[in-house]
């Protein structure tokens, strides 16, 4: 509200000068922040050079200064040289493998010696039953080799191949040298034999020999990672002047890593680039004014949010100049979401909307205009921020999160679907990024709010939410020291609450800040009319400057409860704006009257509320709903047009206090208002609204200061 050029002197323009330098200060150092972060590479000063694995030198480099590394991409390699030249770790040899081969070949013999030994089975029946034997492939000639062996000679056999087996498995036989081992069987038969029983020995044993030593993959992987860390560091050096890649070289890793060392791979700047850069900031901060103006031109008042959009602005554009560049499934993993809803918590969906659009348009930059990449970050934060809703449970931030996250889904398939060069992977790869960052967002925000939150003193509607709780040691301690103090709070809660609802105000702050603007009268309890005894007024013995400071004092004194409990700046502003620089008029009249009327004998300073006139909306309306709460309760209105009377006088005494000067409560809002307290008023009375015919006793403002 603001004064009618007739009845009052020209402003000073002193505050809005220092918002101006403020503004103007904050929104430079944003700006050259902001181009800063655009244009400066991130990493190794430029010198105007840009290579690729795989690409082929067309002039020479050399080196321009001398330098000596260590090149990771040689250790590395040796690394993993030394690595693959290790020997696979073999156990040691299997005695319980051993003994079961020789326990199947001793059946076998037996089986063979039990054949033999048949008498009644015919020569074609025997060959016929050894040639059954399922553990060796055993032809007529075999089989009839077996049967014509004297006993002497078959006992000398099966000894013999139970000796070659028990002496082959007693070394390491892996699976890969089987055949080596069966091979070096004829060697090992006694000498004692003949060549057709060595022969014979050969065949009986050969299938019975079987791995014994198997693959031990841990002691592999040990002895590999041992044989990579013995090999040391490899340094590499350059002098200046030596070349570093020839013309004509197809560039390798280690020399992309040379180059790097050099200094010489990151690209120069050019000027183009650099002035679009500064162009966009600018473009961007002015959108940003212009749309804030319209909205929310409070914001330019408060230097604490002002800082914090900016720095919050800042640290997610200089993630995505760290993120973006240069990556494929990374920009995809962006939290953009959770700067947009650490703004719509704060300053409410629509400046989030609008954050969020700037820093995608930003982000656009550092992606080198890709498109998919901008719309991935512009729809991740507006949904959020829309969805986001009042932020009043934890739930709300991961139910954001995740809308955010199918949104971006939706922009994967858009992009994706339709491009011949993606693959069922990689589009998988992005969809399963888009619902991380959803999920990472939430959590982000969570965690944001209480480092930033702190930081800034910001006070979010979770937080109020927790100061509403009855269970608040101060609104405890206010229920116990003055309990009619606590019961006005709770009245002017309610009434300042549905009145914030119709203006489009924050309804959850203005009814914490009303819950705690008196909590200074639980010091005296006894000085304030809603907690005294009928008849009782301790400010009858009092000189009216005594009254008028005894009363005063419950603002400073909700002042220093309200910081000792940690209480929020908002909540604090409600405490010392509820008054704004009102008089206590009762005792400045009792201060006139004593003097003979002379007001000019009475120092008006030790009567005033010390201030600040409400500055916000909600402060404003704490003011009117703690006026017409107390002035309906003292005067008891019997009648709707009593009510609305003394709303109407309260709303129009406080205008003409000047008291709304410094706020933005349109006329408009003071129509609503009005209309609001009249409805929640004649519910607070309604029992009494019966007798129209008795004459309203309206108590005078000063009064109603007085039983306060």
């Amino acid at each position: 509200m603001s004064e009618s050029p007739s009845r009052s002197a020209p402003r000073p323009r002193t505050g809005r000068t220092w918002r101006a330098i403020r503004l103007s200060l904050i929104g430079g150092a944003a700006v050259v922040v902001a181009i800063a972060i655009l244009t400066v590479p991130v990493g190794s000063p430029a010198d105007g050079l840009t290579l690729n694995a795989g690409d082929v030198t067309t002039a020479d480099i050399v080196a321009p200064r001398s330098v000596t590394y260590i090149s990771k991409v040689q250790t590395d390699a040796a690394r993993e040289a030394a690595a693959a030249a290790a020997p696979d770790m073999y156990d040691p040899p299997d005695s319980r493998v051993t003994r079961q081969q020789i326990a199947r070949v001793q059946q076998v013999l037996n089986f063979v010696s039990s054949v033999r030994a048949d008498a009644f089975a015919s020569r074609d029946q025997k060959i016929s039953d050894v040639g059954t034997v399922s553990d060796l492939t055993i032809d007529t000639a075999l089989a009839t080799q077996l049967l014509d062996l004297a006993d002497a000679e078959w006992a000398a056999v099966q000894s013999e191949t139970v000796t070659v087996i028990e002496r082959v498995m007693r070394d390491k036989v892996r699976a890969d040298r089987v055949q080596e081992a069966r091979n070096q069987l004829s060697t090992l038969v006694s000498v004692s034999l003949s060549e057709s029983q060595v022969d014979l020995v050969t065949e009986l044993a050969s299938p019975f020999i079987a791995p014994n030593s198997f693959f031990n993959e841990a002691a592999t992987n040990a002895a590999r990672e041992a044989a990579r860390e013995a090999v040391s560091p490899i340094s590499q050096s350059f002098v200046q002047g030596q070349t570093v890649i020839s013309r004509g070289k197809v560039v390798a890793e280690a020399d992309i890593e040379a180059v790097a060392a050099l200094g010489l791979l990151q690209p120069s700047l050019q000027w183009q680039d650099t002035a679009s850069s500064i162009l966009s900031v600018l473009i961007a901060f002015t959108v940003f004014v212009l749309y804030m103006r319209r909205i929310n031109s409070g914001f330019f008042k408060s230097t604490r949010l002002m800082i914090y959009v900016v720095v919050l602005f800042t640290l997610f554009l200089l993630g995505a100049r760290i993120i973006v560049p240069g990556r494929t499934v990374l920009p995809f993993l962006f939290p953009a979401a959770a700067f947009a809803m650490l703004v719509a918590a704060t300053l409410g969906a629509n400046v989030a909307v609008a954050l969020a659009a700037l820093l995608a348009a930003l982000v656009s930059i550092v992606a080198n205009q890709r498109l998919d990449v901008t719309a991935h970050v512009a729809v991740g934060g507006v949904v959020a921020a829309l969805a986001l809703g009042r932020a009043e449970r934890v739930n709300s931030f991961f139910y954001a999160g995740l809308t955010s996250a199918l949104a971006t889904a939706g922009v994967v398939l858009v992009f994706r679907l339709a491009d011949p060069t993606s693959d069922a992977l990689g589009i998988a790869t992005l969809l399963a990024a888009s619902l991380i960052n959803g999920v990472l967002s939430a959590a982000l925000t969570l965690v944001g709010f209480f480092v930033l939150g702190n930081i800034f003193d910001i006070c979010t509607s979770i937080q109020l939410i927790e100061l509403a709780r009855p269970n608040h040691p101060l609104l405890q301690f206010l229920l116990r020291q003055a309990p009619g103090t606590y019961q006005h709070s709770l009245q002017v809660a309610n009434l300042a609450e549905q009145a914030a609802e119709r203006i489009g105000a924050d309804a959850a702050l203005i009814r914490v800040g009303a819950l705690f603007h008196d909590v200074g009268k639980a010091i005296h309890p006894e000085y304030y009319v809603e907690n005294q005894i009928e008849g009782q007024n301790p400010h009858d013995g009092l000189l009216p400057e005594v009254s008028a400071q005894v009363i005063i004092e419950h603002v400073p004194n909700g002042l220093r409860m309200a910081a000792k409990h940690r209480l929020p700046s908002v909540i604090r502003d409600c405490i010392a704006q509820h008054h704004g620089t009102n008089l206590t008029y009762f005792q400045y009249q009792r201060a006139v009257g004593a003097v003979g009327g002379d007001e000019s004998k009475v120092d008006k300073s030790k009567f005033r509320y010390p201030g600040p006139k409400p500055q916000t909306r909600e402060t404003a309306l704490l003011m009117l709903a703690d006026g017409c709460e107390a002035k309906s309760r003292s005067d008891r209105p019997r009648t709707k047009e009593e009510l609305e009377k003394i709303v109407k006088y309260i709303i129009d005494r406080s205008v003409a206090a000047t008291q709304l000067d410094e706020c933005s409560l349109t006329l408009h809002d003071l129509k609503l208002i009005r209309e609001s307290f009249n409805e929640t008023l004649k519910g607070f009375f309604h029992s009494r609204i019966v007798y129209p015919e008795e004459k309203l006793n309206i108590v005078s403002d000063e009064e109603v200061v007085m039983r306060r």
